[in-house]
């Protein structure tokens, strides 16, 4: 499902462990590192899209987490042309999406990246709360900033 400007609708997933670190994962094709994400489709809520990208990349449940709120509104970015689908039909120019804050309730050896027959990502790490906004592909840093200025307020009280 694309919007009439050509942003296609997603959630992004923003993981924190005890200390307050959030999760980082490499991406199984590429370099790339990032937040999980995944799109929403036409039959499902923003929250039920992220509790299925969750299972689905990182191999959480909605029992092993605690949802400690999410972004109001879409935040959106473009993507580069480089990076658009040509055979996408219709042709999306960027997503629109609402990041979710959760607070990992399980034993992080409960992550699993094997529930797809194509992983997304290969491994992961912790990383300080700030370090992906300036460590991300550049076209998506302004969308991590204002998520986690945003998101960082919900920490405060959990």
């Amino acid at each position: 499902m694309v919007d009439k400007d050509g942003f296609r609708p997603n959630v992004g997933i923003i993981l924190l462990d005890n200390d307050g670190q959030v999760f980082w994962a490499k991406r199984s094709r590429g370099n790339g590192w990032q937040f999980p994400q995944g799109g929403i489709n036409n039959d499902e809520t923003a929250e039920e899209a992220m509790f299925r990208e969750l299972y689905e990349e990182v191999g959480l449940k909605p029992h092993d987490v605690d949802v400690l709120g999410c972004t109001p509104g879409w935040l959106r970015y473009q993507l580069p042309k480089q990076y658009y689908k040509k055979n996408s039909d219709p042709l999306f120019v960027g997503q629109k999406q609402v990041y979710f804050l959760l607070k990992l309730l399980s034993s992080e050896s409960r992550v699993d990246f094997n529930k797809t027959t194509s992983p997304e990502f290969e491994t992961y790490r912790w990383v300080d709360f700030w370090y992906p906004a300036t460590n991300v592909i550049h076209f998506k840093r302004p969308v991590y900033r204002k998520a986690l200025k945003h998101l960082e307020q919900l920490i405060q009280v959990a």
